[in-house]
């Protein structure tokens, strides 16, 4: 019997490993949706010049993909959690920066992008907008993130267009 007490305790532990897998509640297809965005980033605009940094990881038991930003520019910094909500099918991200300034995008992955925006809103000028943005997951392993504020439903601004490069 002494013999077999160690394959006994590999087995238990390794059906004890499996148990916890499965009991990832979000470990399914819709969480992974974005998982191409996961990673340490180098950023640049669309002229070529460095943006800043992003390091996007997944956290709290993989349900929540947090996003931290650091911008070329001194003193800007960013948080999202971006996480796929089961109640209205859709994922959803909530962007708060050290200026006060915060967003709430929803949506969901087309293809190979995933296409957030905002409700909409009124600006300063009385006019409706909605920012939506989109993250292109692109063959050569980059990803391109596009901010588009939208006016009357027709007026597009850009607002940022990056390129999300994996650190080395």
């Amino acid at each position: 019997m002494r013999k077999f007490l160690p394959f006994f305790v590999v087995v238990l532990f390794s059906i004890s490993l499996v148990a916890q897998d499965s009991n990832c509640n979000c470990c399914t297809e819709k969480h992974s949706e974005f998982d191409f965005w996961v990673g340490s980033w180098e950023v640049t605009n669309a002229n070529g010049t460095k943006a800043g940094e992003n390091t996007i990881e997944k956290i709290q038991g993989k349900c929540v993909l947090q996003e931290n930003w650091i911008s070329a520019t001194p003193g800007y910094t960013g948080t999202s959690n971006n996480f796929y909500n089961y109640k209205t099918k859709q994922w959803e991200q909530i962007w708060i920066d050290n200026q006060g300034q915060s967003l709430h995008l929803k949506g969901n992955k087309v293809g190979n992008q995933m296409i957030l925006q905002t409700d909409e809103e009124t600006n300063k000028e009385g006019k409706v907008i909605v920012h939506r943005i989109t993250w292109t997951d692109n063959k050569d392993g980059t990803v391109r993130q596009l901010w588009e504020t939208i006016t009357e439903g027709k007026d597009v601004t850009i607002a940022f267009d990056g390129l999300y490069t994996p650190k080395d």
